[in-house]
């Protein structure tokens, strides 16, 4: 008994010294909330939208479950009420009666933004204000003033703003990449319009790279983001903004864990051309590029997977004119090591117009340089159609696929070649399946060897190895990859 209660007495004594050096290593946040509460602020856009267009829409970024409306989804963050849902804080609220016939009505939505300069410009997201008509920011002080839109830019989800105002605070601005993961950030913002509110976490990843976004290496935390954050700033133990709070992903609506944030440095090079010249320029290659998988990397005789494999070269683009290839793996770009195919875009796109960039690339096993003078990056990128037609074709038993010669009317929909390439018609279980390959698919390439027509795919697919992994290029909805086969027999 007497040794237990000796036990017992230890443990607390022990708890009572660690507990206040515990305590020591958590970061206090309180200095820093206070040094830059002052300079985020709330936005809200008024849009002008037509009855038939009305509708319920969350940020980009977001998933709702099947069947659960915008409605449901705000009464479980903000409870049921008498006699309905309480308004989101600082929200506009609709008319009586609601959008009932036909005249327009207003759209209200909320986001947050920070100061970057004394004389009123303000940071925000594209898709905070993307077609607004009005955009108000309200200060900590509670003013409220109508700001300008200098510049917007949809494939960085970066705006500017600039306010009529001066003397106002500001936040310090740091360095992303000097960021490291497992570090400690900060974000302030309006989540669903609560105005101010602070939440912190770790740097989770970095370079994560999103659909739609090739040219935004983010920053993953697991800092809770919420719809009304974004746009605002995401801070390091430094009080400097490292990041600007963009996107979450849900299957709620609400914070999971997972949110992403434009690094600064990104952010800040599209500030400054949107104030030089109102939009943004990006370096361009002309190349469609994808991941190394293992087993391409062991079909391409690689001693491990990394770098971007071009899967298709533009015509009249910069990569074509420097003499890359489809099946080159670039290394490195201006001597900075591509390990995955999504480091590749933000670096070409960060490089000014004009300049000469040096490729490091792996064709057919040995390593080559090839200058490369960077190009413009177009608006728009062409659509392609899909296949109009049905073909009979034949099937190729080790594959288990029945493929066709394209027609001359589906090469025009495919925007194919005149000649060469492989329709894929069907797909039953076996090797091609297990590759990736659809219905719908063009074979384009086997290993290196360019495709002439199904009887040449036939005879090249008889003589392939069993057991041995050979690459494929295909083409499918306009884009080209390459997918690992693997014949069993």
């Amino acid at each position: 008994m007497r040794q237990a209660y000796r036990s017992n007495f230890f443990v607390i004594a022990l708890m009572m010294v660690l507990s206040p050096i515990l305590h020591a290593q958590l970061p206090d946040f309180t200095g820093l909330v206070e040094d830059n509460n002052a300079a985020v602020v709330n936005i809200s856009t008024t849009q002008k939208v037509a009855a038939s267009d009305q509708g319920s829409a969350l940020p980009p970024g977001i998933e709702l479950p099947e069947g659960v409306p915008l409605d449901d989804l705000l009464k479980h963050y903000f409870g049921e009420g008498a006699p309905g849902m309480p308004p989101m804080p600082g929200a506009p609220q609709a008319p009586p009666g609601g959008p009932e016939g036909g005249d327009p009505s207003e759209s209200k939505s909320l986001g947050s933004g920070f100061i970057i300069s004394a004389d009123g410009y303000v940071i925000t997201n594209h898709h905070v204000i993307r077609d607004a008509d009005e955009v108000v920011v309200r200060l900590q002080d509670r003013r409220e003033l109508v700001a300008k839109i200098v510049g917007s830019d949809k494939r960085s989800d970066i705006a500017l703003l600039k306010l009529e105002a001066k003397d106002l605070p500001v936040v310090k601005l740091g360095s992303s990449e000097a960021l490291k993961v497992g570090e400690w950030v900060l974000a302030i913002g309006s989540p669903f319009g609560f105005d101010h509110s602070v939440t912190a976490g770790i740097v989770s990843a970095k370079g994560r790279s999103l659909p739609s976004d090739n040219y935004v290496p983010f920053i993953q935390t697991d800092v809770a983001i919420n719809p009304g954050n974004s746009g605002g700033p995401l801070f390091n133990l430094q009080g400097q903004v490292v990041g600007v709070n963009s996107q979450i992903y849900s299957r709620t609506g609400g914070f999971m864990g997972l949110s992403f944030a434009i690094p600064v440095d990104v952010a800040m090079q599209v500030v400054d051309q949107l104030k030089s010249q109102g939009k943004v320029s990006r370096g361009w290659l002309g190349v469609q590029i994808q991941d190394v998988t293992h087993e391409l990397a062991e079909s391409f005789g690689m001693k491990k997977p990394q770098g971007a494999l071009v899967a298709k070269i533009l015509p009249n683009s910069p990569a074509l004119e420097a003499g890359l290839q489809i099946g080159d793996i670039i290394e490195e770009f201006n001597g900075k090591e591509i390990a995955t195919s999504s480091g590749l875009p933000p670096m070409v796109g960060a490089t000014k117009i004009g300049e000469t960039a040096q490729l490091k690339v792996l064709r057919q096993g040995k390593s080559i340089e090839l200058p490369v003078k960077v190009g413009m990056l177009p608006d728009e990128e062409p659509k392609v159609a899909a296949v109009g037609e049905t073909t009979k074709g034949d099937q190729l038993a080790r594959l288990n696929v029945a493929a066709a010669n394209p027609t001359d009317t589906q090469r025009q929909q495919l925007q194919l070649p005149k000649t060469g390439g492989v329709l894929i018609l069907g797909v039953k279980p076996g090797p091609a399946l297990e590759a990736g390959i659809q219905p719908g698919d063009v074979i384009l390439r086997v290993q290196d060897q360019s495709l002439k027509d199904l009887k040449h795919l036939q005879e090249l697919v008889k003589g392939l190895p069993k057991g041995k992994t050979v690459a494929l290029l295909i083409q499918r909805r306009g884009g080209s990859q390459f997918l690992a086969l693997k014949l069993k027999d």
